[in-house]
């Protein structure tokens, strides 16, 4: 006999701040990082727009299986403290099941904590067993990617489109990026999705960082999600996007930072990868005059 209805609880404490969990939560670059349950899944994202009343549609594939299709609609967000959405779950063209998420945070000793109630309904079969398992995993995921990400913020004191157009503009990007003192050169550049930055960043002594940036989605005066590589085509050193946002009549920048590892996040806040990056949204700001 199906269970119809049924109501899970997933509680998580996570060593990062509120501010980090919640982009971790929110952000389509960090949830496209920890989505999948496992290691023999394989997250499509198809559409991701985390507003009120916008979606995200995924398709989770696993090898000799049907694909399963995932919808989800944003109905609540309060930054830092609460968030409501829809869910429904379809494979094969019949929909499995329906359900609401609801999510709270507040600070807890040693980072943060996140409280999900999801409220199922069961259309096809009874599917408690499997959000038990799949959206418990995904939570522990949440946990580990949350601990190795870094966010940044600033408010710049310009419209929004100015803080864009500084950003993805091919000639002016590389004018500001990186912190006080470092200058870039550019082998090639494409902003756009798909397009990619293949330069050095030289340090005031002259020291020369190879940086190769991927950009998977450029989506304009919202948002843009890109790969950190350690030179071209080398090693995957971070997942990353800025996020702009007005706040008023000013723009709120998030830039925020999922690293490959652990190891890797513990060594960029140990030669003091922080006070680096909020540099460079520094020299952003007084680039457009806006300090």
């Amino acid at each position: 006999m199906i269970s119809r209805f049924s109501t899970l609880t997933f509680e998580r404490t996570v060593a990062a701040p509120v501010s980090v969990l919640w982009q971790a939560w929110t952000a389509p670059a960090a949830r496209a990082v920890w989505a999948a349950p496992t290691d023999t899944v394989t997250v499509e994202f198809l559409e991701a727009d985390t507003s009120v009343g916008g979606r995200e549609v995924s398709l989770c594939k696993v090898e000799g299986q049907p694909d399963i299709r995932c919808e989800i609609g944003w109905l609540d967000l309060e930054r830092g403290a609460r968030s409501v959405n829809y869910e429904v779950i379809s494979s094969e063209g019949g929909t499995q099941s329906a359900a609401l998420v609801t999510a709270e945070f507040a600070a807890a000793e040693g980072g943060s904590r996140v409280v999900a109630t999801v409220q199922i309904a069961s259309l096809a079969e009874d599917m408690e067993a499997g959000y038990r398992e799949g959206f418990g995993a995904g939570m522990d995921n949440l946990v580990e990617t949350a601990a190795r990400t870094m966010v940044l913020q600033r408010v710049i004191r310009a419209p929004r489109t100015l803080v864009w157009d500084a950003w993805v503009n091919a000639e002016t990007l590389p004018q500001w990026w990186g912190p006080d003192g470092f200058s870039c050169r550019t082998q090639r550049i494409d902003l756009r999705s798909g397009g990619e930055w293949v330069f050095d960043m030289i340090a005031p002594d002259g020291t020369v960082y190879p940086n190769h940036h991927r950009y998977a989605e450029v989506r304009p005066r919202d948002r843009l999600a890109y790969t950190l590589l350690w030179g071209e085509n080398g090693p995957k050193h971070a997942d990353a996007w800025a996020s702009f946002e007005d706040q008023d009549g000013a723009t709120l920048v998030t830039l925020g930072m999922v690293f490959t590892t652990a190891a890797e996040f513990q060594d960029a806040k140990g030669f003091g990868a922080e006070a680096l990056g909020l540099q460079t949204l520094g020299k952003l700001a007084r680039f457009i005059g806006a300090e």
